[in-house]
């Protein structure tokens, strides 16, 4: 087993070589786009799968404004159970 590969930066590598096998680049180069591209695409996908979580819930609401985007806001009607949520998490 590789050990270099049991490091979550190595694995980001990897992986970023692996999705595109004919990149190369500086140590700098890496860092600001190889690394920063994967962890926007993961934290992407975090904040989708937590979005559609609010929305199930009705704390925000989702709408659609001219084209296939979709908006986000604040559900006011739910706004004090949003803040006793919170309120529950800072203490």
């Amino acid at each position: 087993m590789c050990l270099s590969c049991e490091t979550p930066v190595a694995e980001e590598i990897l992986g970023y070589l692996a999705a595109h096998p004919d990149a190369q680049d500086t140590l700098d180069g890496i860092v600001e786009w190889w690394l920063l591209e994967q962890k926007i695409a993961v934290e992407a996908a975090r904040v989708k799968d937590a979005l559609a979580g609010l929305v199930a819930e009705r704390l925000i609401i989702e709408s659609r404004a001219g084209g296939s985007r979709s908006l986000y806001k604040l559900n006011r009607r739910r706004l004090k159970t949003v803040l006793k949520l919170l309120d529950k998490k800072a203490g």
